[in-house]
């Protein structure tokens, strides 16, 4: 770190010198990973001998705090060094973990709903998003561990989402804005989840019941496929600071957001609604492929990248902050879990 500012007048004072903010119980220090940089806001040990379990069970509201300030947090050199830690570090702050429902990417379940992060190819980045914007329940909280970062590449890059909404050109916001944003996937088309892995059922009637508590249209096709459509605002406001935010995947499952050949090759074999995954604005109308274009450059103009040290924890507020992947050489684990299940008022 090479830049931190003091919480109290005695701190200023003391350590001055050091530019270091030491907390209210004096047991760590607060500062940026970049002078000017608040996005993560970076927590470190005072000392080896911090319990990382105490202390975040007595300073949550600190956590919380600064957490709805920065939009997200990194806890850097604490002994978090197992999976087991990982899991008792995120059930001391937020709760049990949350299962992975509604899936989009695949992963693999390690723990009591501990995740690996999205097994895409190494070679692959993943764009920016929020996890979950999709649904009328998603977590408010997530949490990232570094098991093993990756000899080159391999960051989370992060992404102020009430920033983001900022660089939208006004007139595409005020569009998104009045009639939302659709997306359609088809399932069991040789690409992408199939709908027993998404819904994690093989039963018919148990998708159906899942998509009508879910606010999400369905429809069988030949062939045991399945068709979904399901419409959200591309905004949401923060429900503790009531803050707008850019939240929706409209650019994510947008097929242009793919590798160009990728894009290509997709729509010379489907049409526009038969695509695996696509967007629209939230009247079935298509959103041109120039207007997703600016979406991209809103998010890219917003997003921080820092390399990974093992036992990394970044805590994320899913609202305010938006993540992404960056493509990676060598072995690389780094474990999600997901917490405090939040309803969309209008849901």
């Amino acid at each position: 770190m090479t830049q931190v500012t003091s919480q109290t007048a005695t701190a200023a004072v003391g350590r001055a010198r050091r530019k270091i903010a030491i907390s209210s119980d004096d047991l760590v220090k607060t500062g940026s990973l970049n002078p000017g940089q608040t996005l993560p806001l970076v927590i470190e040990p005072a000392s080896d001998r911090v319990d990382v379990l105490n202390w975040a069970e007595h300073n949550r509201s600190f956590i919380q705090t600064e957490l709805l300030e920065h939009g997200a947090i990194l806890f850097r050199r604490f002994p978090i060094a197992t999976m087991d830690d990982f899991h008792r570090f995120v059930s001391t702050v937020s709760g049990a973990p949350l299962e992975y429902k509604e899936r989009s990417s695949p992963r693999s379940k390690v723990g009591d709903n501990i995740y690996t992060s999205t097994e895409y190819p190494a070679e692959q980045s993943i764009f920016p998003h929020n996890e979950h914007s999709y649904s009328n329940t998603f977590p408010l909280k997530l949490f990232f561990w570094c098991d093993i970062p990756a000899q080159q590449g391999g960051e989370t890059p992060l992404g102020d989402t009430r920033k983001v909404y900022q660089r939208v050109p006004p007139a595409v916001r005020d569009k998104f804005m009045e009639k939302g944003w659709m997306f359609v996937r088809n399932f069991n088309n040789g690409f992408g989840l199939p709908w027993q892995t998404v819904f994690q059922t093989t039963e018919k009637s148990a998708v159906e019941d899942y998509c009508r508590r879910s606010g999400i249209e369905w429809e069988w096709r030949n062939g045991d496929k399945l068709r979904t459509r399901q419409v959200r605002p591309a905004t949401a406001s923060h429900p503790h600071t009531g803050q707008l935010t850019w939240f929706n995947h409209a650019t994510f499952f947008h097929v242009t957001t793919l590798d160009p050949a990728m894009t290509a090759a997709l729509r010379a074999a489907y049409k526009e609604d038969e695509l695996p995954n696509n967007t629209f604005y939230g009247d079935g109308s298509p959103i041109a492929d120039e207007v997703v274009a600016s979406l991209r450059q809103a998010y890219q103009a917003e997003m921080i990248s820092f390399p990974w040290q093992a036992r990394d924890v970044v805590l994320i507020d899913n609202m305010l902050t938006a993540h992404a992947r960056s493509s990676f050489v060598g072995p690389r684990r780094t474990l999600v879990a997901m917490a405090e299940p939040y309803q969309r008022p209008s849901a």
